[in-house]
């Protein structure tokens, strides 16, 4: 029997092994996954009762469409190699798929996984769409359909926006990174919304829109975001990360654009109602301003001077009144006075004629040319003129003519006719 070196044998069974097991295919569960610094990736595949180690290059990691993850059941395609110095057997692994379900399916309930508890789904941080559109940019290919129809919509629903259309990859190895790319240069133009979209594909050929690179492009805008990709029912990470998703291309446009004729419509109804509030609001302010004027012609200064005269004419007819009736009670008070005066009158009248005729008679009693004449006899009386009447008998008289004077008793008084 031959006798063989460590080395020999480890070299005999590697040479046996790996022209042996040149392409295989294992089924198990994965664990101790380890993503190493230098893109390799070292793990192992078991099942109940044994256990086989693996590693995956980095030139084939780059390739894998989901993440090697511990438990997870795949099947893995490759080869068998040896470590002759340590005299160790592994699977170099060159294909790994999920068992039961494809490689893109699992890598889209990862990222989603991952981006949802990153909270780059929740509703709170997605900015509203504007109500008023100006520009907007689409970031898709300029071949596509998916362009052309979003085009037509838009002239069809409201022709005044403006759309700058930037060129972009949505499809195959390098479309990703180019989206992402691009999405970040058409955040910086200023527009109203960013479309980020193309027409309809199979899952492959969608897939760019569900790469990590382009959900986080998307959270990054500080423009609000709109995921048009594929048809109604193709779900995307694109769609749960933008601000809005849009079932297919042209229904973006038809979302975020109003309608024109539902505008003019709109508008007609408001300049109808416009109308009217100015109307009952022009009617107010005139029963306003008629309040008001009426109000400042009473308190203005003619309504004062008008209402003053009007007093004053109110209190000149009391006063005329009032004097009226004064005049009556004083008529009625001077009546008696009146007869009393009438009455003192006469009285003083018969006073003021004996008083003159007895001044007369004494005029006549001193007049010197009647004291001359003959048979003229003055009557004195205490020192005083008197007259027969004044005179009764016993009183003490005298007589004078002018060059005698008689003393005399009267004895008697008598009438002569």
């Amino acid at each position: 029997m031959q006798t063989l070196s460590v080395s020999q044998i480890n070299e005999q069974i590697k040479s046996l092994l790996e022209s042996t097991f040149i392409q295989i295919r294992v089924e198990g569960e994965l664990s101790r996954v380890t993503y190493h610094t230098s893109g390799h990736i070292y793990f192992s595949i078991k099942d109940e009762k044994s256990t086989l180690g693996c590693v995956m290059f980095r030139s084939n990691a780059q390739r894998l469409k989901f993440r090697l993850e511990e438990g997870q059941h795949v099947v893995l395609g490759g080869s068998i190699t040896v470590y002759v110095p340590r005299g160790n057997y592994q699977m170099m692994v060159q294909t790994a798929e999920p068992y039961g379900a494809g490689a893109l399916a699992v890598a889209f309930e990862q990222l989603k996984k991952k981006l949802m508890a990153e909270g780059l789904f929740d509703a709170a941080r997605k900015k509203p769409i504007p109500r008023v559109i100006r520009h907007i940019v689409i970031v898709t290919s300029k071949t596509g359909a998916a362009i052309q129809d979003m085009i037509r919509v838009a002239s069809k629903r409201w022709p005044l926006v403006k759309i700058t259309l930037i060129d972009t990859l949505v499809q195959g190895a390098e479309a990703a990174e180019e989206i992402a790319r691009h999405i970040a240069w058409a955040d910086r133009l200023g527009a109203d919304v960013i479309i980020v979209g193309r027409g309809g594909g199979s899952q492959e050929d969608l897939w760019a829109f569900n790469e990590e690179i382009v959900a986080r492009a998307i959270a990054l805008c500080e423009t609000p975001v709109v995921s048009a990709v594929g048809h109604e029912v193709d779900t995307l990470i694109s769609d749960f990360v933008a601000d809005m998703r849009a079932p297919t291309p042209s229904a973006a446009m038809e979302q975020i654009l109003p309608d024109r004729t539902e505008v003019l419509l709109a508008l007609d109804e408001i300049m109808e109602r416009m109308d009217a509030r100015m109307r009952q609001i022009l009617l107010l302010k005139a029963e306003t301003l008629r309040h008001l004027q009426s109000r400042m012609e009473q308190h203005a200064i003619s309504r004062r001077i008008e209402m003053q005269l009007k007093q004053i004419g109110d209190l000149k007819l009391r006063m005329n009144s009032q004097m009226h009736h004064l005049l009556e009670r004083k008529e009625e008070a001077l009546g008696p006075l009146r007869a009393q005066l009438k009455m003192g009158g006469r009285h003083l009248l018969q006073r003021k004629t004996q008083q003159w005729e007895s001044l007369q008679a004494q005029f006549v009693s001193l007049d010197p040319t009647l004291k001359l004449r003959p048979g003229f006899v003055q009557l004195v009386k205490g020192d005083k003129m008197a007259t027969l009447e004044t005179v009764k008998p016993g009183d003490k008289i005298r007589l004078e003519d002018g060059k005698r004077v008689a003393d005399a008793t009267v004895e008697t008084i008598r009438s002569i006719f």
